[in-house]
């Protein structure tokens, strides 16, 4: 082989990997760190089966970072009722959650542990905090969930109308499924609070509901409410006008939201 030839040879090669070694440096690492996010319109917000604004539309945004590692923070808002007169339960007009945690899959059942905060920054009192666990595990189409919210003893429980108890347990169990071939899901949920935080007294509340999908668009239609019928609420608290009051913020309604996740 001549010089000549060596060296365009040579010369080729080394053009070729000048021109290959971009190509390494744009490729980014994958980051350790996802960020989810949603916002939500719904006809009202209940939690635990109580309405949180006096029945009234809400708007909802939340955001999530989570590592590799399973670690994750987040925030979640909603408007909601405030001192009206329309309702017993008044928050100020905002809630703002913020929560953080850890979750593991540990061959094919998820674990997650965490604590969370829930801020009323437009009230007086009632600020405070949960610990929660929950398992998850999905058999074909179906998934199950039990879990667990434990509020230990702090300043709002002695803002309590209806209980002694300086602490809250909810437990609660849900069901959930895709349909197969269709962008729709059917899911449920069935709780119950005991402590600090029941209403009139210890209580289950429910939902059962069906959720559409499109792109990251999520249409749902839920119907949701509470085993404080008008009877037992009355006898809780008063009766007539006054017995309506407290009935109406645990009564069985539909609930209709729009989501979009980011």
């Amino acid at each position: 082989m001549t010089t000549t030839v060596r060296g365009l040879l040579a010369a080729t090669a080394l053009i070729g990997a000048f021109t290959a070694a971009p190509a390494f440096a744009d490729e980014a690492p994958a980051s350790d760190i996802t960020i989810t996010g949603s916002a939500t319109v719904a006809s009202q917000y209940r939690f635990r089966g109580l309405s949180q604004s006096d029945n009234l539309p809400v708007i909802q945004g939340a955001i999530t970072a989570t590592h590799s590692s399973g670690l994750y923070v987040g925030t979640w808002g909603s408007s909601a009722s405030q001192g009206n007169f329309g309702s017993p339960i008044n928050i100020g007009g905002t809630e703002l959650d913020v929560f953080g945690g850890y979750t593991r899959d540990l061959s094919g059942t998820t674990i997650d542990l965490g604590v969370i905060g829930y801020l009323y920054p437009g009230a007086t009192a009632g600020n405070y905090y949960e610990v929660y666990g929950s398992v998850a595990r999905t058999y074909g189409p179906v998934k199950g969930k039990v879990g667990v919210n434990f509020a230990p003893a702090q300043k709002v429980f002695n803002y309590s109308l209806f209980s002694a108890t300086r602490n809250n347990t909810y437990v609660y169990g849900e069901l959930s499924s895709s349909v197969p071939g269709t962008p729709l899901s059917v899911h449920s949920h069935v709780g119950y609070t005991s402590g600090g935080f029941d209403y009139v007294r210890d209580y289950l509340d429910y939902s059962v509901g069906v959720s559409a999908s499109y792109k990251n668009l999520t249409l749902d239609a839920s119907l949701v409410g509470t085993d404080l019928g008008r009877g037992r609420t009355y006898a809780g608290t008063c009766t007539s006008v006054c017995g309506e009051y407290f009935y109406r913020p645990a009564k069985p309604v539909g609930v209709v939201s729009l989501t979009a996740a980011f």
